[in-house]
């Protein structure tokens, strides 16, 4: 029950007015009413930033799909499917790129997987509270600052002469750029990624999971294998598709390395172009205003890539937190 004191109300030195305070069982509350007001002014200013991001979504879609309406109704679905790229033609077919980009997305990806799983599990498992573990942590934090114009140089200098001795032994036409070393590079490039979500997934695992398969008697190669890679095995995929996506928009490394051939790539030592290196090699030199449409359309194709891999792989790590 509510009871008031009698006597003059002390000034607390706050600065507040008398109304703003209700005394309750003798202790001196504030009302809740200016932190109501707050609250709602924080949510609105929550909204507002939200909403400012959906529209700069929305509007950079906008832009990118108006900008690349010329082009669709000159070639239609032939934009996709088409193998074609001539300027000078006005002809338009995005398949060699779309087949560039993929080919060495996937295979960068299947030469870094092993590379990143044995280094998560290093560190994730085996090194988890060691000095070493963290000295290896800041060596793969540091791999990942690396501008990817120094992982373009450096495999013009190291990356192509192997590939092009490589191609010599098996008979191969000794380009040394192409295919092939734009996705050796690239694979370096992902691996800090892959192997820090691989880390972290590992590093989630609830700690009775791992203490229960000791006290089973299971060696740490066991209780990897068998305890904490499948508990986290929707974590790990997503990381995968996580780095998969970052592989697809590399830009500079991989125009420095993958020959700049608009033709479909018919081996590993082929020469070829991908999504993203034929936008920052063509876009400054587009005459016409279909070009540039044209590539305002591989943008928009790369865009609906990268985000399609980015939200399969954020799909599978929100169901296994979930």
């Amino acid at each position: 029950m509510q009871r008031r004191l009698s006597g003059p109300v002390l000034d607390t030195g706050s600065g507040r007015r008398p109304e703003d305070f209700q005394i309750m069982d003798g202790r001196e509350t504030r009302t809740g009413k200016t932190d109501a007001m707050n609250d709602k002014r924080f949510e609105r200013v929550l909204a507002a930033a939200a909403a400012a991001v959906i529209l700069l979504c929305a509007g950079f879609l906008l832009t990118l799909a108006l900008d690349a309406t010329p082009v669709i109704r000159q070639e239609g679905a032939a934009f996709l499917y088409g193998t074609q790229w001539n300027p000078v033609t006005a002809r338009f077919g995005a398949l060699p790129f779309i087949a560039g980009t993929v080919l060495t997305s996937i295979l960068a990806l299947a030469i870094a997987l092993p590379l990143s799983l044995g280094t998560g599990i290093v560190l994730g498992e085996y090194l988890r509270d060691s000095r070493l573990g963290a000295l290896l942590n800041v060596m793969v934090n540091l791999l990942a600052s690396i501008p990817s114009v120094v992982y373009g140089l450096w495999g013009i200098a190291v990356v192509i002469p192997a590939v092009r001795s490589l191609a010599l032994l098996v008979g191969a036409p000794p380009y040394g750029s192409g295919i092939l070393s734009a996705s050796l590079v690239l694979s370096i490039m992902i691996v800090p990624y892959m192997s820090s979500l691989i880390r972290e997934a590992l590093r989630s695992i609830p700690p009775g999971l791992r203490e229960g398969a000791y006290a089973l008697g299971m060696t740490t190669f066991e209780m990897v294998g068998g305890v904490a890679l499948p508990h986290a095995r929707s974590s790990i995929i997503a990381g995968v598709l996580i780095s998969f996506s970052r592989a697809l928009g590399e830009t500079m490394a991989v125009t420095m390395l993958i020959g700049n051939a608009t033709r479909m790539p018919t081996s590993l030592f082929s020469l070829g172009n991908s999504l993203a290196s034929v936008i920052a090699s063509q876009f400054n030199e587009a005459a016409s205003d279909v070009h540039r449409s044209a590539m305002m359309g591989l943008a928009l194709i790369l865009l609906f890539i990268t985000l399609l891999a980015g939200w399969t792989g954020r799909k599978l790590m929100h169901r296994k937190v979930d």
